[in-house]
């Protein structure tokens, strides 16, 4: 079966300083369709400018990614027909209700009049009652759960998941978790990156760690836990008397 996410040598250089960055350097990955899969690492991984290759948002230096086997870059408009991002970043534009920003993007894909489905996005995502709202007026957890169905309404097989729960309250947390797992039980392909462990536990079966732009553990979730079984209990020892 085509694996739905698939990079081969995928390397990334920013040569706009004195001294040339290596963002990333010779990542391998294959993610199968299916998958609810993890990406963690610390800030400065390089874990965004990895999702933004997939994307097309920027281009390797070198090495090769596909979505559901097609290439990013001369295939580029079946692989983003095929994929659904939601960025750390809120970006909106700020003329349009939440609904007509759903429509604009569905028509990017040449998708019109999809209301059933648009109808459907709101009522799973907690927007029914601000469908008509600018998105001016939506505070920062309402305007990334409308990101969230910007990246779902052209209904893609690959959705990529960057941080989505950053900054947002518990309830929303929760409902966008149990929205995400029907998708992922309809077949849908997951790929996650965040800082919560937690989450990255309970949700996902596999997990890759990124660092300093190198794959530098590769596992079942399971498995990568028991192995760092270790370092979850904390033993102290007191002395003295209490004030």
């Amino acid at each position: 079966m085509t694996p739905a996410l698939s990079v081969r040598g995928l390397g990334k250089v920013f040569a706009c300083a004195a001294t040339p960055i290596h963002a990333l350097q010779g990542v391998d990955l294959e993610i199968g369709q299916g998958e609810f899969f993890a990406l963690l690492g610390p800030n400065g991984a390089d874990k965004t400018t990895l999702i933004s290759i997939l994307a097309g948002l920027t281009r390797a230096s070198q090495g090769v990614a596909k979505v559901m086997g097609f290439d990013v870059v001369t295939q580029y408009r079946e692989a983003r027909r095929n994929l659904g991002v939601v960025p750390q970043e809120l970006v909106f534009d700020p003329f349009f209700t939440v609904r007509e920003t759903l429509q604009f993007q569905a028509g990017y894909f040449g998708l019109k009049r999809d209301d059933a489905w648009i109808d459907e996005l709101l009522a799973n995502l907690g927007l029914t009652d601000k469908a008509d709202a600018n998105m001016r007026q939506l505070s920062g957890g309402m305007k990334r759960r409308v990101l969230v169905g910007q990246a779902l309404v052209h209904r893609p097989p690959v959705i990529i998941l960057d941080e989505p729960t950053a900054g947002v309250d518990v309830a929303l947390r929760q409902s966008l978790w149990g929205f995400i797992r029907r998708l992922n039980g309809e077949g849908h392909t997951i790929l996650l990156t965040t800082h919560y462990l937690e989450e990255a536990q309970s949700l996902c079966e596999r997990v890759a760690v990124l660092k300093d732009g190198r794959i530098i553990a590769l596992d079942t979730t399971a498995n990568l836990m028991s192995q760092g079984a270790s370092l979850e209990s904390v033993f102290l020892q007191l002395t003295g008397e209490a004030a």
